[in-house]
């Protein structure tokens, strides 16, 4: 039994400074597309995450040219996820000598570009 071993390229944001939830909208968006379709997609999406996963996007086809040899014609977005990363809590006051937790969550973003079969 031989076993291919897939080539593909990752790039990795960790805790960026955005929730998970509004990076999976974009995230959802280009999973499966093209390369130069999803850069396309994320250039003109009105998203916070848009500009965060359009920078790590770039960074996944430099990655796959420089250390894998691969044809950035023939990429494609293969997986693309958010994880959630350590949640930074702040405190607001609040009414009657209170207090409010804020929680601002960060986010661990991935994006793997693997090669079409041509």
């Amino acid at each position: 039994m031989e076993e291919t071993k897939i080539q593909e390229a990752v790039a990795t944001l960790n805790f960026a400074r955005i929730s998970p939830r509004k990076v999976k909208v974009v995230a959802d968006l280009i999973r499966g597309k093209d390369v130069n379709e999803a850069l396309a997609i994320v250039k003109f999406t009105p998203k916070a995450s848009s500009e965060i996963i359009e920078k790590l996007l770039k960074s996944a086809m430099a990655n796959a040219e420089n250390n894998h040899n691969m044809d950035s014609k023939n990429l494609y977005v293969a997986e693309i996820y958010a994880n959630q990363g350590p949640t930074l809590k702040r405190i607001r006051p609040a009414a009657k000598g209170s207090a409010v937790r804020i929680r601002k969550r960060t986010s661990h973003i991935t994006i793997k570009l693997r090669e079409k079969e041509v």
